[in-house]
């Protein structure tokens, strides 16, 4: 049973539930229903969103099969942690500005570094 994966998914998804409820928060106060209404606020909130999505599941999917596969219970937190990490850092940065922020830089370079490391684990685990 991969536990660790379990929690971090967990957690991941209460992640996406706050940045749900950011979108239903517009959506109901502005009466949008469908798409983003020509509102800025609620585009910014519905891209957060996504992108939390574009690279979440694939990250998780991965994580998992680390977990499955043996990789070290230390290495499997230090990734999940890293990447529930990255994803708030990104959620917070772009929620502010479309633009440069700290939390949006540093939460792709972080996402990004997270999938490389567990691309390059499992491709260690498949050919050991």
């Amino acid at each position: 049973m991969p536990k660790i994966t379990l929690l971090i998914t967990a957690l991941h998804v209460l992640l996406m539930l706050v940045l749900l409820a950011r979108i239903s928060q517009i959506r109901h106060a502005r009466k949008i229903g469908l798409g983003d209404g020509g509102d800025p606020e609620l585009l910014r909130r519905i891209r957060v969103h996504a992108n939390f999505v574009e690279h979440v599941p694939v990250a998780l999917l991965l994580l998992a099969l680390l977990e499955l596969s043996g990789l070290p219970a230390p290495w499997l937190w230090g990734l999940g942690g890293a990447l529930l990490l990255a994803r708030a850092l990104h959620a917070a940065g772009l929620s502010r500005t479309g633009g440069y922020s700290f939390g949006r830089f540093w939460g792709t370079a972080l996402t990004w570094l997270v999938l490389l490391l567990m691309a390059l684990a499992g491709v260690w685990l498949a050919l050991v």
